[in-house]
């Protein structure tokens, strides 16, 4: 047998292995640093040794409830301290935490903490409208606990106890449970459920941890970063950086609502040197009046991850002097698992060259041990042209363990031994990926395929335009023609046929949207357009003479 040499009487022991948990990440920086800021929020101020104590007072607590292993905690909170703290003090009981989106209604809610099984929940009284509405169509009998914030005046009390009564409770040295297995479950998310109900996406210890130092290595993050909560933590638990910024030994700066002033201000305050967000929060950032840009004068890294930021967010971003890196990922694999990792050589190109180049989803993240753009029915990847079109594909340690209670969701989701992302991509000649679409959202008009990113970019180019959706409009002619949602910048005019002409001078005729429709946009909670809240409206909207 090869290699059976080098087995022979060399097996594990706890001197030579132990399973791979983020927890071990905390209780490092507790050790190391202990002193050291750890998390800030408004007038509050916690160090690494704090913060460790109190998720180790939050494990006590919920073990003597008679919460261990295999059970879920869900967490309906928005990013302040005791959202930190769950994502370390729920595992260190072997139990699973279920971060809630804050922006779902009572029905998604309930659903959820059905499908869950959740024994106990945390939340904010800013959420007590939900939640005690949701709690009204769960039949399991469920432990509510109360988090207060000096944020947030008013709220129903839903519970017997609030979250810190329930510290108090704990022992600040309890004795955590390190997993048996790394391959354990630690989280539970769900997917949007745009279509039927969400499905729960279950991550596991060893996927936490490799991503956590993922993020790190990929975005070349020093020592003691101070990173900005504008992604929620709800959100793919953060995409890991709850874990991600304990590795470095960090400070998080919470943050309870996304306001350009609010970030502005304490990115200035607390020297911010890195936060994460969708195309939506950036683009807040670049039309932000100049006067609350003033005055940041260290550098300001930034994670963007969607399908495609359109080049103006791209260019905006470094008129601002902020350095942008694009990843790509889905809930399924732990948030980014891709990155367009940078060259040198691009900075001395044009800088609509280093949007276009920097505009894709890239290479793999160093934990993710395969990305490939594939036939999805014969599974043999395309050619590197740029142009023949196949479906993302992943595999590796960050990739999900399966959707909970769902086997036929699980199997063909990894059909064939890869993770199917749903997203159509080219695989250009320099080995990197770039979108074309999601499946969902090609536009087939006259047999014709339009890429609705593309038409996307072209209306962001468009001085006036904040923010541009484009959706597929039944055509009784064409099968399908582009319908496009904008909306404005503040202040900004912008007739119908001004913007078809702007499109018309970039785009192929049959690819100039048919219809045109102004006003804000519907979006999900961490910023994403919601496409198929457009469809519904493209349907009815009026098509234009051209």
């Amino acid at each position: 047998m090869a290699g059976a040499i080098f087995d022979h009487n060399l097996d594990k022991n706890p001197a030579n292995y132990a399973p791979l948990t983020p927890l071990s990440f905390l209780e490092r920086a507790a050790y190391v640093y202990p002193q050291r800021t750890s998390v800030i929020h408004g007038g509050e101020r916690y160090t690494w040794g704090e913060t460790y104590a109190r998720c180790r007072r939050l494990a006590s607590a919920l073990s003597k409830r008679g919460i261990g292993v295999g059970h879920t905690v869900a967490a309906m909170l928005p990013n302040t301290p005791p959202m930190y703290e769950c994502h370390f003090g729920v595992a260190m009981t072997g139990a699973v935490l279920n971060t809630l989106n804050t922006r779902l209604d009572p029905q998604a809610i309930a659903f959820m903490l059905e499908h869950g099984e959740a024994r106990l929940l945390i939340t904010d009284r800013e959420f007590s409208p939900t939640i005690e509405a949701a709690l009204k169509l769960v039949k399991r009998r469920i432990t509510i606990v109360d988090a207060d914030d000096a944020q947030f005046a008013g709220g129903k009390r839903l519970g017997e106890i609030t979250y810190e009564q329930l510290l108090a409770e704990g022992d600040p040295e309890f004795a955590w449970r390190w997993p048996a297995d790394e391959w354990e479950a630690i989280a539970l998310n769900y997917t949007s459920g745009t279509t039927g109900n969400p499905k729960g996406v279950v991550y596991h210890h060893r996927g936490a941890y490799l991503n956590g130092v993922g993020n790190i290595l990929v975005w070349g993050m020093p020592h003691h970063s101070v990173y900005l909560w504008t992604l929620p933590m709800f959100h793919c638990n953060g995409w890991c950086f709850p874990w991600t910024i304990a590795a470095n030994a960090g400070t998080n700066v919470c943050l309870r609502r996304v306001e350009a002033a609010a970030i502005f201000q304490l990115i200035k305050q607390h020297r911010v040197t890195h936060y994460c967000g969708a195309p939506i929060v950036h683009q807040t950032l670049v039309n932000a009046p100049e006067e609350m840009k003033r005055g940041i004068e260290h550098q300001v890294s930034a994670l963007v991850a969607a399908a495609a930021p359109p080049a103006s967010m791209i260019e905006g971003m470094a008129n601002m002097g902020f350095d942008l890196t694009h990843v790509y990922g889905l809930t399924e694999v732990y948030g980014p698992a891709t990155v367009c990792a940078k060259h040198s050589d691009w900075q001395g190109l044009p800088l609509a060259e280093q949007a276009r180049l920097n505009g894709r989803q890239g290479v793999r993240y160093h934990v993710e041990e395969g990305l490939a753009v594939m036939d999805p029915e014969t599974m043999k990847p395309v050619p590197a042209d740029g142009e023949t079109m196949g479906e993302i594909m992943l595999r590796g340690n960050i990739t999900m363990k399966g959707y909970l209670k769902n086997k036929e969701g699980t199997d063909e989701a990894f059909r064939g031994g890869w993770f199917h992302s749903g997203d159509l991509a080219v695989m250009q000649p320099d080995g990197y990926v770039k979108i074309r679409d999601r499946s969902k959202d090609i536009i087939i008009s006259g047999g014709e395929n339009i890429s609705s990113l593309e038409v996307e970019d072209v209306l962001y180019r468009h001085p006036a335009v904040l923010a541009a959706a484009v959706v597929a409009k039944p055509d009784a002619k064409w099968g399908e023609t582009p319908c496009a949602f904008v909306e404005l910048k503040a202040g900004a005019s912008l007739t119908e046929m001004e913007l078809l002409k702007f499109c018309r001078d970039q785009l192929a005729r049959f690819k100039v949207p048919r219809a045109i429709v102004f006003g804000e946009l519907p979006k999900t909670s961490t910023g994403k357009i919601q496409k198929f809240v457009l469809r519904e409206r493209a349907k009815s909207a009026t098509a234009i003479d051209t």
